[in-house]
């Protein structure tokens, strides 16, 4: 569905310019007042200047029009393979049928292939087939075995819901200009080392609209003159990578809390690559693992 279809009332009367105006203004009212950088929307360092719509923001945009979604999922799974393609169709509150979405996830993603062996037993002991020695960009590696599908299967039924829903939001009310979807699911392979995609990014028709900043949400900087703690670059590059790898904000809080440190501000360069490094390590567990579930 184009985003012309997407702006029709029930009746099928288009809507007038001040009615588009009027839509487009509420959505970035809401952004303004109710979402929160981070948690409903997120901006990629070197990944466009678009903010990436995650679930949350997405559910607060259905409710402010009012809209249900009723998901139709599709099994696509096949042998030592798990895939399910949902389609999220929107319903208005009279019951009408606005538009859908479509998001598609598979247990042969690289995120969810591969899970690090718990002992180097572990990995010896797996067949040479399904084990593998992961490079970093740090040089250093990981061993690797193939995740069992089964375990992960829920996460992928959540994750292809979750792009669904997101892709419906964005095409019934018209907020592409607003927000893009994709950036957020790219394998953190595909980001270099100040997170920007190795992809070609295509050029904006018109320059986009840019999130609204809230000074005091803002995290303090580090003290001037330490040199121990990571620099601002650094921290954006774990900020995008652990959004390429699927991480929730919470987990990724846990993940720091783990290494001793309460703030990101509070990280030291000799921990950063080690916590990077567990970023990259996509975890099994549905908790961490279904993104925005």
């Amino acid at each position: 569905m184009s985003e012309s279809q997407a702006l029709v009332t029930a009746n099928d009367a288009p809507l007038t310019v001040a009615q588009v105006r009027a839509q487009i203004n509420l959505i970035q009212e809401v952004m303004r007042t109710t979402m929160q950088d981070g948690q409903h929307f997120g901006k990629v360092p070197g990944c466009g200047d678009k903010p990436t719509l995650l679930k949350p923001g997405a559910e607060k945009i259905l409710a402010t029009f009012r809209i249900a979604v009723d998901p139709q999922c599709e099994d696509l799974s096949f042998t030592d393979c798990i895939r399910y393609r949902v389609t999220a169709r929107a319903i208005s509150c009279t019951g009408t049928f606005l538009g859908a979405g479509v998001g598609e996830c598979s247990s042969d993603e690289e995120k969810y292939k591969w899970r690090s062996a718990v002992c180097h037993a572990e990995f010896e002991a797996t067949p040479e087939d399904r084990r593998r020695i992961k490079y970093l960009r740090n040089n250093g590696t990981i061993n690797q075995i193939r995740t069992n599908p089964a375990d992960i299967a829920n996460t992928v039924l959540k994750m292809a819901k979750k792009r669904a829903l997101v892709d419906m939001t964005l095409t019934v009310t018209a907020a592409s200009d607003i927000f893009t979807q994709d950036i957020e699911d790219l394998p953190a392979e595909i980001l270099n080392q100040n997170g920007q995609s190795d992809q070609p990014r295509p050029q904006a028709s018109r320059p986009p609209i840019a999130p609204p900043q809230r000074k005091s949400e803002a995290a303090p900087s580090a003290p001037a003159g330490n040199g121990n703690l990571i620099s601002e670059a650094q921290a954006k590059r774990m900020f995008a990578i652990s959004k390429g790898c699927g991480w929730e904000n919470e987990d990724v809080r846990k993940l720091i809390n783990g290494f001793g440190f309460e703030h990101t501000r509070d990280i030291t360069r000799d921990k950063y690559e080690a916590i990077i490094n567990s970023l990259q390590e996509v975890p099994v567990n549905d908790e961490l693992e279904a993104v925005n579930e």
